[in-house]
């Protein structure tokens, strides 16, 4: 079946000339060089095309190579490539209240580095690890160390390098991950509360089983707070997951656990009613994941419903099932009313607050996104 390409818009799909493998791989070559030709145009217009950065970075192949990764990461997060912060001093480790529990992490992280990497090659980096999560701490007070945090700083390491690293891990921190690092949990637990309603508009029938089974969201924690760094053993499937979070909006994260959950809906409803059977099931990540399907499957949700439209659900998830707001139903002025209220609690820029930046309301009381 022939499939247009769309060169002017990097939208990743690729068209087939003839038949038989050799035309194929004749076509994915031909596919990921105007690819590479598109964003290495981006990177040098003036001033940068950020937006054919994004799209690069989401479109199927993602970024391609750890040699455009160095190039469009920093860009993605605005790091200024010219005043890249210095590697940490010797000092960095002197009293600092985390040092043991990131030695202990980092120490117990060996599964993150490559298969094969010389053991005094990997101690080096590790060492690197803990410097570099110190350092950014402790130039950052308001942040607080969390375990699974280093299954994120260990990619940017891997593909990015020291002092790249710490710039954009820096970043990150203070935007993207930033709700992961509040002294509690608490925010961390709201953003795992827009899964259910995600599910609740797409398939209202395995909303209801997870429901009735009880199982909650900490199945998907570590997803979300790693990244899934710490769940998926390929090393390419996690830094194709990192281009599309980087390239997003900070809530991505859980649109995507949102996927997984929707991709495995029969077996979940094969599987007992009951909290144990549901629980081990999700938690046990599955290595095969059609990944550019669920990236596809998973920007779709967020156009169709972003976190505006579902957050009041997410803040009453606590509470009570969201039964005023099924598929997008909720009374106007109570969706509007929540917001408010989260509009006016929020003063730091936050993942599940990050939405909010471009909503307003107007005095009569209906609202308008950009």
């Amino acid at each position: 079946m022939k499939r247009v390409k769309k060169r002017q818009q990097l939208s990743g799909s690729r068209s087939v000339n003839g038949s038989g493998s050799g035309a194929k791989r004749e076509e994915h070559v031909s596919w990921k060089k105007q690819k590479l030709v598109d964003i290495h145009q981006a990177l040098n217009s003036d001033p940068v095309d950020i937006e054919t950065l994004r799209r690069a970075a989401v479109s199927e192949g993602g970024l391609l190579t750890d040699d455009v990764r160095r190039k469009v990461w920093p860009k993605l997060l605005s790091v200024n490539v010219f005043e890249l912060p210095a590697k940490p001093g010797k000092n960095v480790r002197e009293n600092h209240k985390d040092y043991n529990q990131v030695l202990l992490d980092v120490r117990r992280s060996m599964r993150r580095f490559p298969r094969g990497m010389r053991v005094g090659e990997r101690e080096v980096l590790q060492e690197q690890l803990i410097d570099i999560i110190l350092d950014v701490l402790r130039r950052n007070p308001q942040l607080h160390y969390y375990q699974g945090y280093h299954d994120i700083v260990v990619t940017f390491l891997l593909v990015v390098g020291e002092r790249m690293a710490i710039a954009m891990v820096e970043t990150l921190s203070n935007h993207h991950l930033r709700d992961f690092m509040d002294p509690t949990m608490d925010s961390t637990k709201h953003i795992l509360n827009y899964l259910m309603p995600i599910l609740e508009q797409v398939d209202p029938e395995l909303h209801g089983f997870m429901l009735r089974a009880e199982v909650g969201t900490i199945f998907a924690l570590s997803w979300l707070i790693t990244w899934y760094g710490h769940v998926l053993s390929e090393f390419r499937h996690i830094l194709r997951l990192y281009d599309f979070f980087l390239a997003s909006h900070p809530l991505m994260a859980i649109y995507f656990a949102a996927v997984i959950v929707l991709h495995r809906e029969r077996e979940v409803k094969s599987s007992d009613c009951d909290m144990a059977s549901v629980h081990h099931l999700l938690s046990q990540i599955p290595q095969n994941l059609p990944y550019e399907q669920l990236i596809t499957q998973a920007q779709r949700l967020f156009d169709s419903y972003p976190p505006t439209l579902l957050a009041s659900c997410a803040a009453l998830q606590s509470r009570k099932r969201c039964d005023d707001m099924p598929r997008i139903r909720c009374s106007h002025n109570k969706c509007l009313t929540v917001l408010l209220l989260l509009l006016l609690l929020n003063t730091s820029q936050k993942p599940d607050k990050a939405c909010f930046r471009t909503f307003t309301p107007s005095v009569n009381t209906n609202t308008s996104r950009k």
